[in-house]
């Protein structure tokens, strides 16, 4: 086990109290619920304190990663929770599948894909990763055993997509993958010199393409506000030989006591990633890692915060709205003096979740990773919450760190409804920082 359960954002405390998976079965079956709740945690992804139990328990899961059974011919494959998509990849890919809906890393978890409902470069294609699951198996604290499908305990199904592992322990579950040619990918990528010129080109950009992703060069003002690169892809017809991922050459191998990620680095990297991807012309081979998951070839490249950690902003706002709310957006980060590493902008298309606490609707998303500066950061992200609720939009409870009560009822008028199928043993530090500040009397924290 670990010694200490950070949040990959490290701008919130890091767990400590963690039993092991078999440790935390052996809890529910006894019908004794820890104090303060019980939580579980996979490899740490998330940004903010959805991962976190400061008062009770976490449970890690990561001894339980087997993959159970995988059918080469429909793409079903059945796997314990604390597997990664990375060794589902290395073992499906080469029969010609690949996980449909994969975040910007590979080193999550499938029962944290499932809790967090995660969304990719293809949500107008395919939606979440909700929409892909098969069905799963749910511990509840008074140790019954669930198996949760669209047609089977549906109420659990829905509530434990994006339900942030609220509504017991995923246990198991069953996924169907896509089936494609190759997992690499063709990739094209378009310059674009203001952000009227990508929202005039994202519709085209989905139909035509399985995966699609902006990045904004955000320090850039004045006339050359809101450039950036739109990057277009299409599984490979035919790819090479397959090649499991490697571990990382590159690493931070300790925290520097300071931000390295500040204005003047990040302009440029900024200068360089712009020339280096847009003097690329035509459709070009990727491979997978490459394009999926880029941040994955450099181990720990989040200690490059420093011991302020960072606060990640992603928020979606109807598309009606995107052409006046992102471009503040970006000004508001702009004129706070802060310098956001990676911005991504993406078009959130209309296929609904079966979860019923999942982030992504129609509209256009805007992620911004932002250094923690204290109490100025604060002010600049209440200043994007603000912005976002007030064009009709949400921000992303599983990468938050902070947002108030109001700014969660606002984004999910429907939060009661995954109140009702919450373990009362189960608790996070997120949900006692909203849904409990905003409940009646009769929602309190776990066995407290």
């Amino acid at each position: 086990m670990r010694d200490s359960y950070p949040s990959f954002g490290m701008a919130t405390p890091a767990g400590r109290n963690a039993i092991t998976a078999d440790a935390a079965i052996e809890l529910l079956q006894s019908g004794t619920p820890a104090a303060g709740g019980l939580l579980a945690y996979g490899n740490g992804r998330s940004y903010g304190d959805s991962c976190q139990n400061s008062r009770g328990r976490l449970a890690d899961m990561r001894g339980r990663a087997r993959i159970l059974s995988f059918d080469a011919g429909s793409g079903l494959l059945q796997a314990e929770a604390g597997v990664l998509l990375r060794d589902i990849i290395a073992l499906a890919a080469p029969s010609g599948f690949f996980p449909a809906v994969v975040p910007g890393t590979q080193l999550v978890t499938l029962g944290g894909a499932i809790a967090n409902d995660i969304h990719g470069k293809n949500h107008h294609r395919r939606g979440t990763f909700g929409c892909h699951v098969h069905s799963f198996t749910l511990m509840r604290s008074d140790g019954t055993i669930l198996e949760c499908g669209p047609r089977k305990n549906e109420d659990y199904f829905r509530a434990t997509i994006g339900g942030m592992g609220l509504t017991g322990l995923i246990l198991g579950a069953s996924i169907r993958l896509l089936k494609v040619g190759s997992a690499d990918v063709d990739e094209h990528i378009t310059p674009f010199a203001t952000l009227d010129e990508y929202f005039d080109r994202a519709v085209e950009a989905d139909a035509e393409n399985e995966y699609a992703v902006a990045w904004i060069d955000q320090l850039a003002g004045g006339r050359k506000a809101g450039r950036g690169l739109l990057m277009t892809a299409n599984h490979a017809r035919h790819g090479g030989s397959f090649s499991p991922a490697r571990k990382p050459r590159l690493g931070v191998p300790f925290q520097p006591p300071f931000n390295m990620l500040n204005s003047a680095s990040i302009r440029l990297f900024n200068a360089a990633y712009r020339w280096a991807k847009g003097r690329r012309t035509g459709v070009n081979r990727a491979p997978y890692r490459g394009y999926f998951f880029p941040l994955d070839g450099v181990r720990g490249w989040n200690r490059l915060y420093g011991p302020g950690g960072l606060y990640q902003h992603q928020s979606v706002v109807p598309e009606e709205a995107a052409r006046k709310a992102v471009p503040a957006m970006l000004q508001a980060a702009r004129d706070a003096g802060q310098a956001s590493f990676l911005t991504v902008l993406k078009r959130f298309g209309g296929t609904a979740s079966p979860g019923i606490l999942s982030f992504p609707r129609p509209g256009y998303t805007l992620t911004l990773d932002l250094p923690n500066r204290g109490r100025a950061t604060l002010d600049l992200l209440a200043r994007l919450d603000a912005i976002t609720v007030d064009a009709g939009g949400a921000v992303n409870p599983y990468k938050d760190a902070r947002m108030g009560a109001d700014v969660f009822a606002a984004s999910f008028p429907g939060w009661e409804e995954l109140e009702r199928f919450r373990d009362p043993a189960f608790m996070s530090d997120f949900w006692r920082r909203t849904a409990v500040r905003l409940g009646p009397a009769y929602l309190q924290p776990a066995a407290e």
